[in-house]
């Protein structure tokens, strides 16, 4: 199982609970009107004040007439702190699990057929082979060679970059030719065995006829099921056979009918047995399109959930109210007292 677990945060939120209580904020200003009208306020009345008006005011004086904004701002906090102000920072959790894939390719002599044009059957293969694995996320891919034998280049492993090398190094004659299917898959399986991964899939790529090897490909089949292994039997080829190219030390190389085709039955049952699919490429975009499918239906499963955590930012609106308002209440009775 290669499971992996993302928390990010995406964004982050203000809000109020009770966002009715900021429209008391609106009763300040009328509050401040009354009390410069002096309604509020206790008075004596004079004959005239044009003697006073050359005053100017003092230090003082100027302070204590802005005191007032001091219990006005204080009263404005205490309504936001009513209106119960939040900040909450979304996080986003994310949780996938990838696929295990073994691929298995086919690398005997029917493989340098040419009618994958411009490439031949394995480099079309190996070329589709590499953009499937680029294209892959939190999947660990095992790559699996056969021909008459069969060998795992790379076991199972999220470095992608190692696994298309591997590809790249690929080459016809590398091993023992012939067609072993049975041994090609019973390696794939072999390399899934032990995966806790609840999808695990077989990539099987051949051009032939099952001809070599100990192992009987309907066997490896059923092994495959017995432990939940989907097998995507894909057959490369034209029907009918291909060219191959000789190289003949006198004439130079020259192209030779191959009359070799799919055990296209087998390979159908192959896939019914293991719940898979069965695909025949006949060129290198069929190939791709092969390919883009089975990417598709084995997709990770990648679940998402959001979640907001508030902090309640009252207390803070509160506290500074009614230390604004205390403060306004201190200096008006205190330092900047009226006396009558």
């Amino acid at each position: 199982m290669n499971p992996l677990f993302l928390s990010r945060v995406i964004g982050h939120q203000f809000n109020f609970v009770n966002i009715a209580w900021l429209f008391g904020i609106l009763v300040i200003p009328v509050i401040w009107w009354l009390n410069n009208k002096r309604i509020f306020s206790a008075s004596l009345k004079f004959s005239s004040l044009n003697n006073l008006k050359g005053i100017k005011k003092s230090r003082k004086a100027k302070i204590a007439g802005n005191l007032q904004y001091l219990f006005y701002l204080g009263l404005a906090f205490l309504f936001v702190a009513l209106a119960r102000p939040q900040s909450g920072t979304t996080r986003e959790e994310s949780f996938s699990e990838g696929v295990d894939i073994a691929l298995s390719l086919d690398i005997s002599s029917s493989m340098e057929s040419v009618d994958f044009k411009p490439e031949n059957r394995l480099g079309a293969a190996k070329k589709v082979a590499k953009e499937f694995v680029q294209g892959r996320e939190n999947d660990r891919i095992a790559f699996i060679i056969f021909a008459g034998q069969s060998f795992t280049q790379c076991p199972l492993t999220m470095d992608y970059g190692m696994i298309i090398n591997f590809i790249d190094q690929v080459k016809i004659g590398q091993i023992q030719d012939g067609t072993a299917i049975g041994l090609g898959l019973s390696t794939a399986v072999s390399r899934l065995a032990n995966s806790k991964s609840k999808s695990k899939v077989v990539i099987l790529l051949t051009d032939g006829v099952n001809n070599a090897g100990e192992i009987d490909p309907l066997t490896a089949a059923q092994i495959a099921k017995a432990l939940n292994i989907k097998v995507y039997p894909i057959g490369m080829g034209k029907p009918g056979g291909g060219l191959i190219p000789i190289d003949d030390p006198i004439f130079g190389r020259r192209y030779q009918k191959a009359d070799f085709d799919i055990d296209e039955p087998l390979m159908r049952k192959i896939a019914d047995l293991t719940g898979g699919k069965y695909y025949r490429a006949t060129d290198t975009d069929k190939l791709e399109a092969i390919f883009a499918e089975i990417n598709e239906m084995e997709k990770t499963k990648i679940e998402v959930s959001q979640f907001t955590k508030y902090k309640e930012l009252a207390p803070i609106f509160l506290l500074l109210g009614f230390i604004l308002i205390a403060l306004y209440l201190l200096l008006e009775n205190t330092t900047f007292r009226k006396l009558p």
